[in-house]
């Protein structure tokens, strides 16, 4: 992923219709439950199950896209679409990336949660 995550409020809001009380929700079920799904992720790339990381990757691929992470979602795609094809090579690095993307769209939620 080559560029750093920027939140764009307006954008998130914009995909949530507007809603500034399931901005709020959303901000704060990702922030709750990033360690889960990035522990999942891992779970699935450790099963070596095709499945199993087609599924997880796109959990995260919605997850990124929630966000406007448009560069995220992107990547969590191609994974999803690696695995789909039951090609496992690479993944475990591609995974690794995607859970560094994870935490680091937390720490921008994180920052603007607590700027409000």
């Amino acid at each position: 992923m080559p560029e750093a995550f920027v939140l764009n409020r307006q954008n998130i809001l914009e995909r949530l219709g507007g809603d500034e009380e399931i901005y709020i929700m959303m901000l704060d079920m990702y922030l709750q439950d990033v360690d889960a799904n990035c522990a999942s992720l891992a779970a699935a790339i450790a099963s070596g199950q095709a499945a199993e990381i087609r599924r997880e990757a796109h959990t995260v691929k919605g997850l990124l896209a929630t966000f406007s992470d448009d560069s995220g979602a992107a990547a969590a795609f191609v994974v999803e679409q690696q695995a789909k094809a039951g090609d496992l090579n690479g993944l475990a690095a591609a995974a690794a990336t995607l859970e560094t993307r994870m935490r680091e769209v937390a720490v921008a939620l994180a920052a603007a949660r607590r700027t409000g």
